[in-house]
């Protein structure tokens, strides 16, 4: 059976398949869950990162754990926000589809997120919950590969926003 958890969690610490990194386009590094993942995950991340060309908004791609518990980081290049005019909605929903393809790919079956563009890139909380637990519940629904998606909160204020996005949906 597929499940979805929602903690309040250092997403460097756990223990699945695969973490998601809220990359830059660069995918060399930068912020928040990206300089922490990349910390974390040793400077064998960024060697690797440097050969991969980059990413567009929407999308993602695969690297090894390296240091990290997580066997691999699916880095995931979300919006920046400017006001939902520019696509910014669909092209986050699109990351969490492209993660997890990508993990199914992989056959791998177990994801944790961040709160993709919820930081520095400043989409709204409220509805950047909704589109991520709304897109992780219909990819769950048409496959079965992958039986444990976490949702790992900064704070309680994402987790509490998660939770309410989470009875809506």
């Amino acid at each position: 059976m597929n499940k979805i958890e929602i903690l309040q969690a250092d997403i460097t610490t756990l223990e699945v398949d695969a973490i998601v990194n809220a990359a830059n386009g660069s995918l060399c590094g930068g912020g928040g869950v990206d300089g922490a993942i990349h910390r974390a995950a040793g400077k064998d991340l960024l060697a690797q990162c440097r050969t991969l060309g980059g990413c567009d908004t929407g999308f993602a791609k695969i690297t090894p754990g390296y240091h990290l518990p997580a066997k691999f980081i699916i880095h995931a290049v979300g919006p920046v926000w400017y006001g939902g005019a520019k696509n910014e909605e669909q092209l986050l929903a699109s990351c969490y589809r492209e993660s997890l393809r990508i993990a199914a790919e992989h056959q791998l079956t177990s994801i944790a997120f961040p709160a993709i563009s919820c930081g520095a890139y400043r989409f709204p909380i409220p509805r950047a919950c909704e589109i991520a637990y709304g897109e992780v519940q219909k990819f769950l629904q048409s496959q079965s590969s992958i039986k444990k998606v976490i949702f790992a909160c900064f704070d309680a204020k994402l987790e509490n926003a998660l939770l309410l996005a989470s009875r809506k949906v």
